[in-house]
């Protein structure tokens, strides 16, 4: 039989065996065969030897492809096979929408080929801005966006605290409808921060309802992780709610015990969890592999009754005497749930850069202060943003094991080089395999690669991503899992992870025998209904 007629027939016998999946797939797009790889399927399932094989942005088989003419083939041996990480958590929207960062590079050097962004009820109202703004330079990843409540409330209510009128309520409904109809996946908040703090429960769950009319997911960082407001079991209820009165998916997103006054309650957020899952609610989790948070200080240190009204309001306030004795009181009990003045690292500080990457307490010993005023001072003078050393291990895998915890990185993509970031968005998901699999085996690789494909497919309900069989996207990650490993670190971050040998993103090849190609094939998806 010649190659041609071959070929033909491959085309003929795939069409019909998927279906309409690959009815738009011309003939004569080449054929990539990838063999003797040691394939995860996302399922959680061992893995097991199989070659895949990809036409356009399709898979077209996976098993044994020893029949099939390929144009391209790679092998694979020694090497893992999975389907293309996929992370649920990332502040990489901004980054992405830059020229020089649309390439994504830090991202796929770990097997990303899809990010949510907006999370944290942060990122732009106007969803198809948005799009065409990340797809101007083109995009080495997919890119799925969430509806951002917190920008919502900042545009319609303002920093005031206070509830809603029944008018601005109605706004916001309309925005949130706005962006589902865009293609949003969901409502992300951060009912941490101001402006979401001030909104009530019952706010968040109005519109939830629009967001389950729509099918979507509902995340959120959540009210407290310690014991600023709340308290942590009382915010995680408030999370489990919403997903019980709105009935849809909802997402305890970067999941932690925040300082040493919780240490121990990843226990109870899991019990917690369990109880309502049996009740029937989907409540689920993200959670980056590491034992520090990053945030702003404002965010970290400062009582929310003294931000409200916007920055120059808490100027004001910290200009008066009387007031800012009260402030200082709320600062000292946040710098006691983080853990102490040690446990603060400056991470950007763009009025003086030279504190980067150095301790609260290290700058405040050098100016004589105590680190209370020292950081009143860095507050005053401009946003400054933080690492903070307040998880427990423990808790770390005791949240990790779960079936309902997927994982995300929680990073962010800002200028190459600038500042001392957290090192998660370099690291993230080569950190996992490297440390929580390979090492300390706290959970093994197919549970990890389930939490980074298939299951926050599932969760958003992505048919298509997540897995690796017949008609799904060619989203897949091929990887040497002794080479993989995070180089990022708290003090050096900007570096890039190691060990991804192929990486696919909707069929294209985005890194080729550990090198970068350049491709943007990237797409912004849409949900629909």
């Amino acid at each position: 039989m010649t190659h041609f007629l071959r070929s033909a027939l491959l085309n003929v016998f795939l069409v019909i065996a998927i279906g309409g999946a690959t009815a738009s797939v011309a003939a004569q797009e080449p054929v990539t065969v990838i063999r003797n790889g040691r394939v995860l399927d996302g399922s959680g399932n061992p893995w097991m030897y199989a070659d895949v094989v990809i036409q356009g942005d399709r898979i077209l088989r996976v098993g044994d492809a020893s029949d099939v003419p390929a144009d391209r083939v790679i092998d694979a041996t020694g090497l893992y096979v999975t389907p293309g990480f996929i992370d649920v958590h990332s502040h990489a929207g901004p980054g992405l929408t830059s020229p020089e960062l649309s390439h994504a590079e830090p991202l796929v050097a770990m097997g990303l080929t899809t990010v949510f962004v907006n999370p944290d009820g942060g990122g732009p109202v106007d969803q198809a801005a948005q799009r065409e703004a990340l797809l101007a330079d083109g995009l080495g990843v997919n890119v799925a966006q969430l509806v951002p409540h917190g920008s919502i409330r900042s545009e319609v209510v303002g920093p005031e605290d206070r509830h809603a009128t029944s008018a601005e309520l109605e706004r916001m409904r309309s925005l949130v409808i706005a962006g589902l109809e865009q293609g949003a996946w969901g409502m992300s908040s951060g009912t941490f921060y101001v402006p979401g703090s001030y909104a009530p429960p019952e706010e968040i769950e109005e519109l939830a309802r629009d967001v389950a009319r729509y099918g979507g997911t509902y995340t959120s960082h959540y009210r407290d992780e310690s014991t600023y407001s709340v308290g942590l079991i009382a915010a995680v209820d408030e999370v489990i709610n919403v997903g019980r009165v709105a009935e849809l998916p909802v997402v305890l997103t970067h999941v932690k015990a925040l300082g040493p006054l919780v240490w121990g309650y990843g226990q109870a957020i899991t019990s917690r969890v369990d109880r309502a899952r049996e009740e029937g609610i989907e409540v689920f989790a993200d959670q980056y592999p590491y034992t520090a948070s990053a945030t702003g200080l404002e965010a970290a240190l400062l009582p929310r009754w003294s931000q409200a009204g916007g920055r120059d309001a808490l100027l004001t306030r910290m200009a008066n005497p009387d007031t800012m004795a009260r402030i200082r009181e709320g600062m000292e009990e946040g710098l006691t749930r983080r853990g102490g003045a040690d446990r603060i690292q400056f991470r950007r500080y763009r009025p003086d850069p030279s504190i980067e990457g150095r301790l609260l307490s290290e700058v405040a010993s050098e100016r004589g202060q105590d680190p209370i005023d020292t950081a009143a001072d860095l507050i005053r003078g401009g946003g400054v943003s933080i690492v903070s050393y307040n998880m427990h291990d423990d808790d770390v895998e005791t949240l990790m094991v779960q079936p309902w915890t997927m994982t995300s990185s929680d990073g962010g993509l800002g200028a190459m080089g600038e500042g001392v970031p957290h090192p998660r968005t370099y690291g993230a998901f080569a950190r996992k395999l490297r440390l929580y699999v390979k090492e300390k085996g706290t959970v093994d690789l197919a549970h990890a690669i389930r939490s980074m494909t298939s299951l926050p497919a599932a969760v958003f309900d992505m048919p298509d991503r997540g897995s690796l069989r017949e008609g799904a996207i060619a989203d897949i990650a091929i990887f040497d899992l002794a080479s993989v490993r995070d180089l990022a670190e708290y003090t050096d971050p900007h570096r890039y992870s190691e060990g991804m040998v192929h990486v696919f993103v909707n069929g294209e090849s985005v890194v080729t025998d550990g090198a970068f190609t350049g491709r943007r094939p990237g797409r912004v998806l849409r949900r629909t209904r």
